[in-house]
C-alpha cells in the first residue's frame, strides 16, 4: 500500500514538474498565454519555467521558409502578356503579431504572402515595358517586388528575406516575334558602334597620313638644303684647289677624261668630235 502510494505521488510531481516546465529550440519562439492573453515570448535556446494549468505554450519556428508561388500571367505597361514564376523566402519576425493575427498558422501566412507578392509583381511589370524588363537585371525586379510585398505584410509579423523570379518569360505565341524584334534591335545597335568606329578610323587615318607628309616634306626641304649648303663647300673646296692656271687646266683635263669615258660605257660606242675639240686633242695626244 505505502509502495503504491509513493507511485502516485511521483508521478504526480513529474506531472507537476512537467507542466511548469517546457523547453526552447534554436530557431524557435516560445509564446506563452495566460488566460488566452499573450503574456510574453521567449526566443533563447533552454529549459523554461511557466505557471502549471494556468499558462499555456505556442511554439513558432524562427526559421527561413521556402515557398514556391504558383506561376501566373502578368501584363506590361504597353499591354504585353508575360509569364511569371517566383519563389519567396520568408520568416517569422514579430510572433506576437503572428500569433495574433495568424494564430501562427503557416498556410495562412503564405497565401498573405502569396497575395502580397502577386500584386507587388503585377504593380512592378505593369510600371515597365516589355523590352525593359526584358533588359533588366534579376536584382533590380527582386528588389523592387521583396520591398512592396513586405509593406502588405509587415501587420501578420512575418517578412519576405527575398522574392526571387525562376521565369519571366514569353506567352508561346509571341515569344519568336519578341525574341526577332530584340536581335533585329541588336543587330542595329552594332551596326551603328561599327559605323563609328570605321569613322573614328578613318579620322586616325587621315591624320596619321597628314602627318606622314608633312615629316617628308619637312626631311625632303631638309635635304635639299644640305644638297645645296654641300654643294657650295664643294665648289668653294674646287675654287680653293684650283685657285692657279696650272690647277685650273689640269681641271679641266680632268673632267674632260671623264666625260670622254662615261661616254664610252657600253658596246658599239662611235664619238664625233670636232678636231678643235680638247677631247680630240687629248685622243690626238696634242694635250
Amino acid at each position: 500500500m505505502k509502495k503504491t502510494i509513493g507511485a502516485v505521488i511521483a508521478f504526480l510531481v513529474l506531472i507537476g514538474v512537467l507542466s511548469c516546465t517546457y523547453s526552447v529550440e534554436v530557431n524557435e519562439y516560445a509564446v506563452v498565454r495566460q488566460m488566452g492573453r499573450i503574456v510574453r515570448v521567449d526566443d533563447t535556446p533552454g529549459l523554461k519555467f511557466k505557471i502549471p494549468y494556468l499558462q499555456s505554450t505556442q511554439f513558432v519556428s524562427a526559421r527561413t521558409i521556402l515557398y514556391d508561388i504558383p506561376e501566373s500571367d502578368v501584363i506590361t505597361r504597353d499591354k504585353k502578356s508575360m509569364i511569371a514564376d517566383n519563389f519567396v523566402l520568408w520568416r517569422v519576425t514579430d510572433p506576437t503579431a503572428y500569433v495574433r493575427t495568424l494564430n501562427a498558422v503557416q498556410g495562412r501566412a503564405e497565401e498573405r504572402i502569396e497575395a502580397a507578392v502577386y500584386n507587388a509583381l503585377k504593380n512592378t511589370i505593369s510600371s515597365m515595358n516589355q523590352d525593359d524588363i526584358i533588359a533588366a537585371t534579376g536584382e533590380v525586379l527582386t528588389g523592387m517586388i521583396t520591398q512592396e510585398a513586405n509593406s502588405d505584410i509587415g501587420q501578420y509579423g512575418i517578412e519576405i528575406v527575398t522574392s526571387q523570379i525562376k521565369i519571366l518569360g514569353l506567352p508561346a505565341d509571341n515569344e519568336e516575334a519578341v525574341y526577332e524584334r530584340m536581335i533585329s534591335e541588336r543587330n542595329n545597335i552594332a551596326a551603328g558602334y561599327t559605323a563609328g568606329g570605321a569613322a573614328e578610323a578613318q579620322k586616325i587615318r587621315n591624320a596619321t597620313d597628314k602627318e606622314v607628309s608633312v615629316l617628308i616634306a619637312n626631311a625632303e626641304k631638309q635635304a635639299a638644303i644640305l644638297r645645296a649648303e654641300g654643294e657650295e663647300q664643294y665648289m668653294q673646296i674646287l675654287a680653293e684647289a684650283y685657285n692657279t692656271p696650272e690647277k685650273a687646266e689640269f681641271y679641266e683635263y680632268a673632267r674632260s677624261l671623264d666625260a670622254m669615258k662615261e661616254s664610252l660605257q657600253g658596246g658599239n660606242k662611235t664619238i664625233i668630235l670636232d678636231k678643235d675639240s680638247d677631247l680630240a686633242g687629248i685622243l690626238y695626244g696634242n694635250n
